[in-house]
C-alpha cells in the first residue's frame, strides 16, 4: 500500500466523469488499498479515486466502521433531506453547508465483483453521495449553501 496525492479543487481532473470499472484487477485492488492508506493519513471519511487522479468509478468510505470498498455505485432510493456541514479533502481549510438525502441506497460491487447493497442513513449517507458526486465531476463547494468560518480552538493558558 502506498499514499497516494490528493488533488486539489483547481486540478481539471476533478471535473471530468469517471469510467465505469470493467473487470477487478490487481491494480483496481492496489488503488483501493491504497486510497483507504490515503484516506486514513488524511484524517478523512471517505476518499474517490478522482480526488487520487484516477478517473475510474470507486470510492472508500470509513465512518468508524471500518473501510467500504465500493465500486461502480449506483444510487437506486433516497428520501428525506438534511443540510449539514461538509468539508473534502480536495477543498482543504475550507467547509459549509450542503443539503443531501437523509437515506440513500445504492447498489454497487465488492473486490470480488459481487453485487451488493448498502442503505445508509446520517453521515454515512452524506459520505456516499460527497463520494458518488466526485465520480460525475462534481464538487461539494458546487452544492454548498452557506461557508462555514472554521475557527481553531485557542491553546488555554496563553496570553
Amino acid at each position: 500500500m502506498a499514499l497516494r496525492k490528493v488533488r486539489l479543487s483547481d486540478d481539471p481532473i476533478l471535473r471530468k466523469k469517471s469510467k465505469e470499472i470493467g473487470e477487478i484487477t490487481d491494480r483496481i485492488n492496489t488503488l483501493l488499498d491504497d486510497m483507504v492508506e490515503t484516506m486514513k493519513h488524511e484524517e478523512g471519511v471517505g476518499l474517490a479515486a478522482p480526488q487520487v487522479g484516477v478517473l475510474r468509478r470507486a470510492v472508500v468510505i470509513d465512518i468508524g466502521e471500518g473501510p467500504v470498498k465500493i465500486i461502480n455505485p449506483v444510487i437506486v432510493d433516497q428520501e428525506g433531506e438534511e443540510i449539514d456541514v461538509e468539508g473534502c479533502l480536495s477543498v482543504p481549510g475550507r467547509s459549509g453547508t450542503v443539503k443531501r438525502p437523509e437515506r440513500v441506497k445504492i447498489n454497487y460491487k465488492d473486490i470480488e465483483g459481487q453485487e451488493q447493497v448498502i442503505e445508509g442513513t446520517g453521515l454515512l449517507a452524506r459520505a456516499i453521495c460527497h463520494e458518488i458526486d466526485h465520480l460525475d465531476g462534481i464538487l461539494y463547494i458546487d452544492k454548498m449553501i452557506e461557508e462555514i468560518e472554521i475557527v481553531e480552538d485557542e491553546e488555554d493558558g496563553e496570553e
